[in-house]
């Protein structure tokens, strides 16, 4: 009985990269749906070791991370964390589309949520690549009798029920050496989420989402995109290039130490070299050099520079493949630890030519000033994900499709399996 009083009102959200845990506590407060919100009431960072490139290289090292974490984060908020929202990334993440067709079972032919939980069990009998598992079976829309563009077809009659999906696989492997390191904490896992989609949730409003935009989270070793339109998802994409490689860049150009590169990256970091002095100097012993040698912030801006333009140039690359570079009206949205790099949003509005900026959590209230940090979206974005789960009331506004919604109650247990 207290372990169920506990998940009712607690969620958990537990985000594992390769430089950092992060870990977010949030509550439900209001008993009807009409004041129903989130609250953040701790949100902590931690050093992450056994993880590189978003894999688990050390199960020892990421156990240890997790315990540290999961402690640290129970101490600032007082409750006891039993279970957590799990996010995944990493460059093994693949997705493809898929349709589910099933006949409406009612003899007068009214659509209920029992047939559309079929159509989407049906929509997972796709070739599974080798060593992969599903992940989210994320609906787009809907045709009834060949009417298509259906968002909800609950209560309409037909005879024939279609859904289209987009399938995110994740490798079994990694899979289970995170959910073996989460246990070896004693901590149980609610559920596997892939991190952007997460921080999209809660970063994003559904007009915004109709409009067309994509979140983008810079993370340490990767760099993950989500792109929406018409509500729906319409394309995800992990690309192997982060902030670690802007850090590795500078410990080479200033021919310094990765330490010292990284405080560097913090506290001088700027992706534009507009503005600056070539005469502006900084004391690289004063950043943990060992000797005292001065290079140019207009310098260190170039490095930065030249990686960032990378990583937007592979983000557009992926926008030219669903046909939406420069066609994302409500602009892009930089979630993630990268996104914290100065002149970034003037630099993706150049390079892009989208509007640009940073992501923060709407709909969430906070006693902590972390909600502001956009490194910490996807941790906060799983909270928010998980609460649409719990057995307190849904508020009826919220879109069900793939991001829960009105029809949840019914459909919980069900959307819960096809998020194994």
């Amino acid at each position: 009985m207290v372990r169920q009083k506990h998940r009712n009102e607690y969620i958990t959200g537990l985000d594992i990269g390769s430089q950092n845990i992060r870990v977010a506590v949030g509550q439900i407060s209001g008993t009807h749906a009409n004041d129903r919100e989130v609250q953040i009431i701790g949100a902590i960072e931690v050093p992450s070791e056994g993880v590189q490139k978003g894999v688990v290289t050390s199960i020892e090292e990421i156990v240890s991370s997790l315990a540290n974490a999961i402690e640290t984060a129970e101490k600032i908020t007082g409750v006891p964390i039993e279970h957590v929202w799990v996010g995944l990334s990493g460059t093994h993440i693949i997705c493809h589309d898929s349709k589910g067709v099933v006949a409406v079972a009612r003899s007068d032919g009214e659509i209920t949520e029992e047939d559309v939980a079929r159509a989407l069990e049906a929509s997972k009998t796709v070739a599974t690549p080798l060593n992969y598992e599903i992940l989210h079976v994320l609906p787009r829309s809907f045709s009834v009798d060949g009417q298509t563009g259906i968002k909800d077809p609950i209560g309409m009659t037909g005879i024939r029920l279609e859904v289209d999906t987009k399938i995110i696989f994740g490798i079994t492997a990694h899979v289970k050496n995170i959910t073996k390191a989460i246990y070896r904490t004693g901590v149980d896992i609610d559920d596997f989420v892939l991190s952007v989609i997460a921080a999209g949730n809660v970063v994003l409003t559904g007009r915004q989402k109709e409009l067309g935009s994509v979140v983008i989270n810079i993370g340490s070793a990767t760099t993950s995109l989500v792109v929406y339109e018409e509500g729906d998802i319409v394309h995800t994409a992990v690309l192997p290039v982060g902030s670690a490689h802007i850090t590795n860049d500078l410990a080479l150009g200033l021919k310094t130490s990765i330490d010292t590169a990284e405080r560097v990256k913090v506290e001088y970091g700027q992706c534009v070299t507009q503005g600056l002095s070539k005469k502006d100097m900084v004391d690289l012993s004063t950043l943990g050099s060992n000797e005292s040698e001065t290079v140019s912030r207009y310098y260190i801006s170039q490095i930065i520079e030249a990686r960032v333009s990378e990583i937007l140039q592979k983000v557009d690359n992926e926008l030219t493949k669903v046909s939406r570079s420069g066609l994302l009206p409500a602009g892009a949205y930089f979630v993630g630890g990268g996104a914290r790099l100065g002149g970034l949003i003037e630099l993706a509005k150049e390079q892009l030519q989208l509007p640009a900026s940073l992501g923060y959590p709407l709909t969430v209230q906070s006693i902590t000033d972390k909600v502001q940090d956009p490194a910490f979206a996807s941790v906060i974005g799983l909270v928010k994900w998980g609460s649409s789960f719990t057995n307190t009331p849904v508020q009826s506004g919220q879109n069900w499709r793939g991001m829960p919604a009105k029809m949840m109650q019914g459909m919980r247990s069900f959307l819960k399996n096809l998020l194994p």
